[in-house]
């Protein structure tokens, strides 16, 4: 069936170019996936594109059936609504590099569309700006930009769309046609691209999206770079360069090994100047960093060795949450009948440091070594390798449970690769946070599926703890007396008092405000009796659908700590 066009950018505008594009998307999925080699060859930029898209398509959806039951149910939603909800909803949604980058060209547009509280903008030359600050705010948004990807065609699209006089049909056409053309450039951009013979992937899905946008105001669907004989084949757009077209046979040519393990993804609740400083340090973990949003949500992807570390950056920065860490490796190597070749299963296991004898029998029950760190007392990197040994474990989980152990954690860690053993170091800071990785463990998976697992865990658990002021001090809090109870979130001082119960219901609170659904009280020998059933009582009296769990934990120094999932 045709599809009617639309004559200028509305909200129906917004929702057909959407379902549109998830329908290109949908059929070009496969061949995308097949050509997809930088920046890591897994195979997945269509399908990320398309679960992209289709986030945005269900915010888009929302916000029409919002108006269908509303006392306005004969209207429909304005640009700005539809527009804000279509950046939105790939924001959350956004899946791998690409698909992140895709959410801030959405965005950028979106800004543009909605007039930014302005008069919106709905024609042809509200859609060249929309283009050019689509371009340029995905470009901002990554690290360190490669000519030759997506980038490189959505600045193209944009160039061709601000030489276009005329209407929204005029200018998404000449858009589509200077972005087809950018992408049968990329090869000779991009080196791995032209050892594999595939253009870039994620350029061909922007390409798809902007024939669906030039199909909603021109009613005419564009001819697409297609698939062949089973196997991904790239038509070189540009006549000049007919000459030596490209063909993906499977996609055999690969780019260099040595790369970053793991790809981090997560959604972030931060200010503004606290987001600067995590692309500060996450740029010095790893690589194809990209950081999208604003508003105080943000999208975070980036390829690194050390996922708990790129997960703990994100933690020191705001709040994280959906957190998806994938393993490059994993899936990657198959048998001609599609299983995985068998691996000889390991003996595994987790050492764990704790602060009290409480936890050590709680650690020591989930089948963890457990080191004992008394008040004042560290353990030294030599008790970490003994603990390690003891084990005896091929492959070895190491959890410090302490942000000042980070370093002596690491030291022991490379000690004990140097004798043979497998070690893996989570950079928990706090024993609830250890709790959040040793409930997700299970020694049946494999080695790197396992520590996945358990950063992720670990990384989702904001830590706090409730302790008594020694001296006199300066605080993020202000000035404490000694003697004071504080209350420390995250390991900053959150909250000075004079009474454990009302400073724990404080530092609670606090640490709910931004969501939860499991408290974590590990109570000291000190702790009051009654601390553990009023924070149960406010817990449950005050924040629905959140469990509360206690341990006790003996002489381990602070009075209270307290873990939020």
């Amino acid at each position: 069936m045709a599809q009617v066009p639309q004559t200028f950018f509305d909200a129906l505008a917004v929702r057909t170019w959407c379902g549109l594009a998830l329908e290109a998307l949908g059929r070009a999925r496969e061949e995308i996936d097949a050509i997809n080699v930088y920046p890591v060859a897994d195979g997945d930029t269509g399908t990320n594109l398309y679960l992209t898209v289709e986030s945005a398509v269900g915010a888009v959806e929302a916000v029409f059936a919002a108006h269908e039951v509303g006392a306005d149910a004969a209207g429909k939603p304005s640009l700005a609504d539809a527009a804000r909800a279509m950046a939105h909803g790939a924001l959350i949604g956004a899946q791998g590099n690409s698909g992140t980058i895709l959410a801030q060209l959405l965005r950028g547009m979106a800004q543009v569309l909605a007039g930014d509280g302005e008069t919106p903008h709905t024609d042809g030359s509200g859609l060249r700006l929309a283009l050019r600050h689509a371009a340029d705010s995905a470009r901002q948004a990554v690290a360190h930009p490669v000519e030759g990807t997506v980038l490189s065609v959505a600045s193209a699209a944009a160039d061709a769309a601000a030489g276009a006089e005329g209407d929204c049909a005029v200018v998404a056409r000449a858009a589509h046609e200077g972005a087809r053309a950018a992408l049968a450039a990329t090869p000779g951009q991009l080196a791995v691209l032209g050892r594999a013979g595939v253009v870039d992937a994620g350029g061909r899905g922007l390409v798809a999206v902007l024939a669906a946008l030039v199909e909603t105001f021109t009613g005419e669907a564009q001819a697409a770079i297609g698939v062949s004989g089973g196997h991904a084949r790239v038509q070189v757009i540009d006549a000049a360069a007919a000459e030596g077209a490209l063909v993906a046979e499977d996609c055999v040519s690969l780019p260099e090994e040595g790369g970053p393990a793991f790809e981090v993804i997560y959604l972030l609740e931060a200010e503004d100047a606290a987001v600067e400083r995590l692309r500060a340090r996450l740029d010095t973990l790893g690589d194809s960093l990209v950081v999208v949003g604003g508003d105080g949500l943000w999208n975070v992807h980036v390829h690194v060795d050390d996922a708990g570390a790129a997960v703990e950056a994100g933690v020191e920065a705001g709040r994280p949450y959906r957190i998806r860490i994938t393993h490059f490796g994993l899936g990657d190597v198959h048998t001609t009948g599609g299983q995985r070749p068998h691996r000889e299963q390991v003996q595994r296991a987790v050492v764990a440091v704790v602060p009290g004898e409480g936890l050590a029998g709680l650690y020591s029950q989930a089948g963890a070594t457990t080191v004992l760190a008394r008040p004042g007392e560290p353990p030294a990197s030599g008790e970490l390798v003994d603990a390690v040994r003891r084990a005896h474990a091929r492959e070895v989980v190491l959890l410090p449970n302490d942000a000042d152990l980070r370093h002596t954690a690491a030291a022991a860690a490379e000690q004990a690769r140097a004798e043979g053993i497998r070690v893996a170091l989570i950079p928990t800071r706090s024993a609830v946070q250890g709790i959040a990785a040793l409930a997700v463990h299970e020694s049946e998976r494999r080695f790197d599926e396992d520590v996945v697992s358990m950063t992720s865990a670990a990384g989702a658990t904001r830590y706090a703890e409730i302790a008594v002021a020694e001296r006199q001090s300066w605080t993020m809090a202000g000035i404490c007396q000694a003697g004071d109870v504080l209350g420390l979130i995250d390991g900053d001082v959150a909250v000075i008092g004079s009474d454990v119960i009302v400073t724990a219901e404080g530092v609670l609170d606090r640490m709910l405000q931004a969501g939860g659904e499991l408290v974590t009280l590990v109570l000291g020998d000190e702790a009051p009796e009654s601390v553990a059933d009023r924070l149960e009582a406010r817990v449950r009296e005050s924040y629905l659908a959140v469990d509360t769990v206690v341990y006790r934990g003996g002489r381990q120094g602070a009075l209270l700590l307290i873990g939020v999932e």
